[in-house]
């Protein structure tokens, strides 16, 4: 692939709601460009960015791909990223290297959740943006609503530049709506000048009024000019557009059909001429030396350094960087440090990948996007750059996963290679995270939610051949104690020779801090128990605390004092006094009244004003307990609640089909709570295989 200076680069994010045509507008853009010969179709899994086998599989994206599209003397850097909520990190990826996005809208299924979460983000990392609005050949859709739902959410800034023009329920042409000119398309693709049709014309003046209107708002003199009457000429027009596109004060809205390739040429035409290129964008990160400012921006004379946005680690292609240039010229064999690991490493190869197709290249310049293979060291969100002028960039806030699952190897003995396999998966996918919870006996997997999960675990079958089963997480219970209990307990063995001799007095009390297992304390008088059996029997107790005698769940808040006992001056032993210790622990826990304790958990739930009340029913379904709602942004209440942790399992499910997948929640550990009583005599019977294999 050619090599392209900075001014000639644009770096564009699709965007929008799962199955809304992304990855066929990038397909059609592809084949615009001579790229292709024919057109891959996502249903026959054979895109160019839908080119892993999960992908291929759901027929939907999984991964955030880069299709470099040459266009002219421009290289257009297509970012698909995945419109499933599941995927989110990937989406956060690919907007944290992008210039501008194009949100992409099914004029059928019009303004849908993702097309609302797409404009946030754009909102969040300030991303000029465009709307494309495809499905045009279908009948039933309609570009005119589209526009109207948008300037209801979004107001003026709302930009219609064309209109479609339908016969005989086909999409046969378009209406330029700045030039108020029509064309229809021939046979061979390409576009004829034709008049605007009568039945066009009122919908051409509400376009026109919102384009008009919008190039009014961009400064106080058109708004005056406007205001008067006055017609804008369309130089002065397409300047405006120009400056205001750029910044996002003017969001175009386009429309066409992937399948027929219509429209998308026009979309290409207006990426170039009205998105921003990494020369008008500013970028920052910290000199690590002197900790001040390093204004980056794109500058190709400035000393080299990129920022690592995504890694992609394969079996068989091996593990890849993917890189933003956020300065100077990247040559081959270049060394570049990485202040985050502080190590250095000679970078080899550049490429640029299509796809999963890597094409080696010169170099590359301040704001292009590439990839760098094999570095051993680097992670994704790390910053590299050269040794004496060494930079850190501000690392892209990837969402917090709180749905898990447990699982376990579905073969004995994959269990190294499955801890290896996830490694790599967690490399590649920051909102993947697999945790050890020793305490519970369990492996635990973390996800954006239940279909992320499943992927994963796909993964680990199809790349790497060992196979795991998700299953509920077992909850972390604890056991405690409400009263006082006094008892005694003598270990008494006579086997020929030595025998074993323990007797001890101990009562048992809460301790009151339910952040420690137990507290120790003895007041023996007069020698009853000597000095130095005193460890053994606390190592008894310590023993005991590990697995309750209630449910076999690790006991918290107990106060164990040792008053009294007996001891033998032959037969006595540590080891005596420590089962004696254990036994009158079991036996004073009995009878103190015993509880289980169950996790409950600080959540926040943020979801539109609209669904407040079906949110606030299920919580308290879920014996959720709501301590207010605060007002957020964009019309969004955050529901603040605790709730018990295993009441959590499957909301995430629940929430997106209540909200229509406009709902989030996140939560953390608050403390423990004495659970209901149905609850502890379930746990109790589910968990007495477990007591006699604790007690054999």
């Amino acid at each position: 692939m050619n090599v392209y200076t900075t001014d000639k680069i644009r770096n564009v994010v699709l965007l929008g709601h799962g199955g809304s045509g992304k990855t066929s507008l990038a397909e059609a853009m592809a084949y615009l460009a001579g790229m292709t010969t024919r057109m891959g179709k996502v249903a026959d899994g054979n895109t160019i960015s839908d080119y892993d086998k999960e992908e291929t599989k759901r027929l939907f994206s999984v991964n955030t791909s880069v299709i470099p599209i040459p266009w002219g003397d421009i290289k257009i850097n297509i970012l698909d990223a995945p419109g499933y909520f599941d995927f989110v990190g990937e989406t956060e990826e690919a907007v944290s290297a992008a210039d501008a996005a194009i949100i992409v809208v099914s004029g059928k299924a019009g303004i849908e959740v993702g097309t609302k979460k797409a404009w946030d983000m754009c909102e969040k990392y300030k991303l000029p943006r465009m709307v494309f609005v495809t499905d045009m050949d279908i009948d039933e859709a309609s570009f005119r609503q589209v526009v109207e739902d948008l300037q209801a959410l979004y107001g003026k800034k709302i930009a219609p530049f064309h209109l479609p023009i339908r016969e005989n329920g086909q999409f046969v042409g378009y209406v330029n709506v700045l030039q108020q000119r029509a064309k229809r398309w021939k046979d061979n693709g390409e576009v004829e000048k034709a008049e605007v049709p009568e039945y066009s014309m009122e919908n051409l003046g509400i376009c026109r009024e919102a384009l008009m209107e919008a190039v009014a708002e961009t400064s106080e003199e058109f708004m005056e000019r406007y205001f008067n009457g006055e017609e804008f000429s369309e130089d002065e027009i397409r300047q405006a557009l120009r400056v205001n596109v750029a910044d996002g004060s003017i969001v175009p809205v386009l429309m066409g059909s992937n399948i027929l390739a219509r429209g998308v040429y026009t979309l290409m035409v207006d990426i170039v001429k009205y998105l921003p290129g990494p020369d008008k964008r500013s970028c920052t990160g910290i000199n690590a030396l002197s900790n001040e400012v390093y204004h980056a921006d794109y500058d190709f004379s400035k000393p080299k350094s990129a920022y690592i946005w995504k890694t992609i680690v394969d079996p068989f292609i091996g593990k890849y960087s993917l890189i933003k240039v956020n300065s100077g010229v990247l040559k081959t064999d270049d060394v570049l440090f990485n202040q985050h690991k502080d190590v250095e490493e000679k970078i080899g190869k550049i490429y640029v990948l299509r796809g999963n197709k890597p094409e080696e290249v010169k170099e590359l310049h301040a704001g292009d996007i590439g990839a760098l293979a094999k570095l051993t060291k680097a992670a994704t969100t790390d910053s590299l750059s050269t040794k004496a002028n060494p930079i850190l960039y501000i690392r892209t806030t990837i969402s917090t996963p709180y749905t898990c699952k447990r699982y376990k190897a579905v073969n004995k003995g994959d269990e190294d290679k499955i801890s290896q396999a996830l490694q790599k998966l967690m490399q590649e996918d920051l909102t993947l995270k697999a945790v050890n919870d020793s305490e519970n006996g369990q492996t635990l997997l973390y996800g954006m939610g239940d279909q992320h999960l499943e992927v994963a675990a796909s993964k680990l079958l199809e790349r790497y051949k060992v196979e795991i089963e998700l299953k509920k997480p077992k909850v972390a219970f604890r056991e405690t104690i409400r009263r006082k209990a006094d008892v005694e307990y003598k270990y008494k063995k006579q086997s020929g020779g030595h025998g074993q001799y323990g007797h001890v007095k101990m009562t048992f009390e809460p301790s009151g801090d339910l952040e420690t297992p137990y507290v120790f304390e003895q007041c023996v008088v007069g020698g009853a128990v000597p000095k130095n059996y005193f460890p053994a029997v606390e190592k008894g107790i310590q023993e005991g605390v590990l697995k309750g005698p209630m449910a076999a769940y690790p006991v918290v808040g107990v106060k164990a004092v040792l008053y009294d006992g007996s001891y033998h001056p032959v037969d006595s032993s540590e080891m005596a006094f420590k089962v004696a210790a254990l036994q009158a622990f079991k036996k004073g826990f009995m009878e103190a009244s015993p509880v289980l304790l169950e996790p409950i958990v600080a959540l926040k739930v943020v979801v539109p004003d609209k669904y407040t009340g079906d949110i606030m029913g299920d919580l308290n379904k879920r014996r959720g307990r709501v301590l207010g709602m605060n007002p957020v942004e964009n019309g969004c209440q955050e529901i603040v609640a605790d709730v018990p942790y295993m009441e959590l399992y499957g909301y995430n499910t629940d929430l997106r089909s209540m909200t229509g997948g406009s709902g989030t929640f996140s939560y953390e550990f608050a403390r423990y709570e004495q659970a209901p009583s149905d609850i502890q005599e379930r746990e109790v019977a589910e968990r007495a295989g477990k007591l006699e294999n604790a007690e054999n």
